[in-house]
C-alpha cells in the first residue's frame, strides 16, 4: 500500500542589509605598495633583458617607485590624493575572525563587506627606503622605495547581512582587526612587521580631527612632489643615490604616468624630519 506524501513547508528567514560607518585612526604608520605600471607591463608583455639593457638601465629609480607606490585619486574633487583598496579593510575584517570565537573567516567574507572600491587615506605621505628580502629561494636582499604615511586616518562604511550579523558584532570584529591584522605592507597579520594598525575613534577625537583637517588632497599632492624622508636611513640612501647619479651623468624619470619626463639627476633630496 503506497504511503501518502507529506507536504513540506519551507521556512525562509527574511534577511536585510545593515550598515555602520567608522572613523579609523592609524596607531602605527601605514606603508603603501601597489603594483607599479612597470611591473604590470612586464606581466602583460615580458621582455627578456640582455646584458646591454641591464648596463644601460638603472635597477631602481627611487622617486619613480615612490610616486607609483600608493593608489592615487586622479580626479579633481576627491577629498584626498592618496587612497587604498577597500578590500584591504575587508580582508582584515575576515582574517580577524580566525582569532575570535564564534565566527569564521568564510562566514564573515560572505556576510560583511566594506563599501566602495577605494578608501581615502588622510595624512601627509613621506618617502621610505628600506632593505627587504625577495621571495626567491635565496631570499635575495634588495632596496625598496615606498610611500609611508606616519599619521593617518580614514572613513569606512561596512555593510552586513541581518539577522546573521549586527552592528555590535561588526564593531568588535573591526576593533580586533585593527589590533591583530592591520593593512598595508609589513602589517601585523604577517607576524613580522608592526605597521598599518588602527583603532576606532569618534569623529571629534582630537588626533583624528587634526589629521583630517591637515592631511587632505592639496597637502598630499605637495608632499608627493617634494617628499620628506621618513627616517635617517632613507635620507642617507637617497642622498647617496642623487650624488652617484650626478657622478655618472645618468638620467631618471621625474613625474608619474603621462607626466613622466626624462631629466638629469636633479631630483629634490627629501628633508629629514629630525
Amino acid at each position: 500500500m503506497a504511503k501518502k506524501s507529506e507536504s513540506l513547508e519551507l521556512q525562509i528567514v527574511r534577511v536585510d542589509r545593515g550598515q555602520v560607518s567608522f572613523c579609523i585612526l592609524g596607531t602605527t604608520p601605514i606603508i603603501l605598495n601597489r603594483m607599479s605600471e612597470k611591473a604590470m607591463h612586464e606581466l602583460l608583455m615580458p621582455r627578456k633583458k640582455t646584458a646591454a639593457d641591464k648596463a644601460q638601465n638603472l635597477k631602481h629609480d627611487p622617486m619613480a617607485e615612490f610616486l607609483a607606490s600608493p593608489y592615487l585619486d586622479l580626479s579633481d574633487d576627491g577629498p584626498t590624493y592618496i587612497q587604498h583598496l577597500s578590500s584591504a579593510f575587508g580582508a582584515a575584517l575576515r582574517n580577524a575572525a580566525l582569532d575570535v570565537p564564534g565566527s569564521s573567516k568564510a562566514q564573515i567574507g560572505r556576510l560583511a563587506w566594506v563599501e566602495g572600491e577605494r578608501v581615502s587615506i588622510y595624512g601627509v605621505p613621506q618617502m621610505l627606503m628600506s632593505v627587504t628580502r625577495s621571495a626567491d629561494m635565496n631570499k635575495t636582499p634588495d632596496v625598496r622605495t615606498r610611500c609611508i604615511v606616519p599619521r593617518w586616518a580614514a572613513y569606512i562604511t561596512v555593510s552586513f547581512v541581518i539577522p546573521q550579523l549586527n552592528a555590535t558584532a561588526i564593531t568588535n570584529l573591526l576593533c580586533s582587526a585593527g589590533m591583530s591584522q592591520g593593512i598595508g605592507d609589513w602589517r601585523r597579520e604577517k607576524g613580522k612587521g608592526n605597521y598599518g594598525s588602527f583603532e576606532l575613534v569618534s569623529q571629534d577625537h582630537p588626533e583624528f580631527a587634526k589629521i583630517i583637517a591637515t592631511g587632505g588632497r592639496a597637502v598630499q599632492i605637495d608632499a608627493m612632489a617634494k617628499p620628506e624622508s621618513y627616517d635617517r636611513e632613507t635620507q642617507e640612501l637617497f642622498s647617496w643615490f642623487q650624488e652617484e647619479l650626478q657622478r655618472r651623468g645618468r638620467e631618471v624619470a621625474v613625474g608619474n604616468g603621462k607626466a613622466a619626463r626624462r631629466t638629469k639627476a636633479t631630483l629634490p633630496i627629501p628633508a629629514s624630519e629630525e
